[in-house]
């Protein structure tokens, strides 16, 4: 599925040809020209340069430095500029939404065994969302009403469940089943490598902590064969487990 253009966009905001008029009456015409130097034109601020702003915004300052005033600033234009193109802040994270799903991986589907396809949608999807994981509690639970990308992937998934047999009223609990696993797993990717120490509580827990030690000392083999990252081996486990589950509901 084509990806958002990542194309960041800034502009002047849709005040600046009214305060310079005013500026100019008051004989202040060359200080409003100063003002608005170096600001593009307002055709430049659009969707596209909109989503790649926010998201930096949310990578540097997590989604509570999402604001309408702190995302103005970040396009280096005024609010009123912004309103012109999103009517508030849940019009930006579908915005968001719909770019990130965009870049998931959706291809398999009707190419190839479900089995093979939910295991490439699932990679990709976790791995998307592994560099974003500020916005997995807000994009969880988001409503995808006008968010055209994120439902053309649920479109595409939906339909390779059922060509694959699954009962219509199945399909989607499936889909969130896979999809709060991916989430979860999504975390555990930028999860500590010390995560499982059990510290000055080992001599207390001894059957954890020896699992633990030997995962470390003899870690399991990883999808190409050589010993994988503890995320990713973890990622695969489950997986599988969920596509040999799923997989007993098909008719």
């Amino acid at each position: 599925m084509p990806a958002v253009p990542a194309v960041q966009g800034s502009s002047a905001d849709a005040a600046g040809s009214a305060s310079g008029g005013s500026a100019a009456a008051n004989g202040g015409g060359a200080g409003a020209a100063r003002r608005r130097a170096g600001r593009p034109s307002a055709a430049l601020l659009d969707k596209a340069g909109i989503t790649v702003a926010a998201l930096e915004l949310i990578n540097r300052k997590g989604y509570d430095g999402l604001t309408m005033a702190g995302l103005a600033k970040e396009l280096d234009v005024a609010p009123s500029a912004l309103y012109n193109h999103v009517a508030s802040k849940r019009d930006v994270l579908l915005l968001v939404e719909d770019h990130l799903t965009s870049l998931v991986d959706v291809s398999d589907f009707g190419a190839a065994p479900w089995e093979e396809a939910v295991r490439s949608w699932a990679w990709s999807y976790r791995n998307v969302f592994a560099e974003h994981t500020p916005l997995i509690p807000v994009i969880a639970v988001l409503p995808v009403t006008d968010a055209p990308q994120t439902l053309a992937m649920y479109e595409t998934v939906s339909k390779g469940f059922l060509d694959a047999g699954f009962p219509q009223e199945r399909v989607v609990s499936s889909i969130v089943a896979l999809e709060s696993f991916i989430f979860g797993s999504a975390y555990d990717v930028t999860a500590p490598e010390d995560i499982f120490d059990s510290g000055s509580m080992a001599e207390s827990t001894p059957n954890f902590t020896a699992a633990v030690r030997s995962a470390a000392t003899n870690p399991p083999e990883g999808a190409s064969g050589g010993p994988g990252r503890p995320a990713d081996v973890a990622f695969e486990l489950g997986l599988e487990a969920l596509i040999s589950g799923l997989g007993a509901l098909r008719g």
